[in-house]
């Protein structure tokens, strides 16, 4: 576990996940907010926002997670574990609703500073317009992924919780080609 692709849709716990795994694996962590928005919320130009994903992939260890499906099959290619966070449309929406009143007016550690956490009903219906076409396109996604790369998918915050206390536990005996850390995680 070198390079990690973590996708889902809006509010299924990306960020989240990507910093408990960098906490655990201590790969460097990349958040799709940051190379899709700069400060004040201006969005960077396609062709920009491809060229700051390429750099990432050429890394040689990277957790990345979310979106810009344009770059998918380059992630892809260089992941060697894609993990699907699969989670219900009305919990998304929960959880996008929970975090904007616990941040609003403040700029979340997954978005450039200048970004702060704002209402926004336009993004609350993208999330409930996409909910069926974005699913069917990680669907495919994930079934496309060759056989020699780590494949997970998540449904639920315990099936979460479940695979990084079993992380944790494979890593503490130095499994998964990163040696011993020493250190034990709680998922929490």
């Amino acid at each position: 576990m070198k390079r990690v692709m973590i996708v889902g849709q809006p509010g299924s716990g990306k960020s989240t996940l990507a910093r408990k795994l960098g906490a655990l694996t201590f790969l460097p962590v990349y958040h799709m907010d940051h190379i899709h928005w700069t400060s004040g919320w201006i969005e960077r130009a396609p062709r920009q926002k491809d060229a700051l994903c390429a750099e990432v992939h050429a890394r040689p260890e990277w957790i990345f997670e979310g979106g810009r499906s344009a770059t998918f099959p380059q992630r892809l290619a260089r992941a060697d574990t894609l993990i699907w966070l699969d989670f219900p449309p009305t919990l998304r929406m929960v959880r996008v609703l929970r975090r904007t009143i616990r941040h609003y007016g403040r700029t979340r550690p997954d978005l450039p500073d200048g970004c702060p956490e704002q209402f926004n009903r336009a993004f609350l219906r993208y999330i409930w317009r996409t909910r069926q076409t974005h699913r069917a396109m990680l669907q495919r996604l994930y079934d496309s992924a060759p056989e020699e790369k780590s494949r997970v998918r998540l449904g639920s915050a315990a099936e979460v919780r479940a695979y990084l206390r079993d992380l944790s536990a494979a890593l503490s005996v130095g499994n998964l080609g990163i040696p011993h850390r020493g250190e034990s995680f709680s998922a929490g």
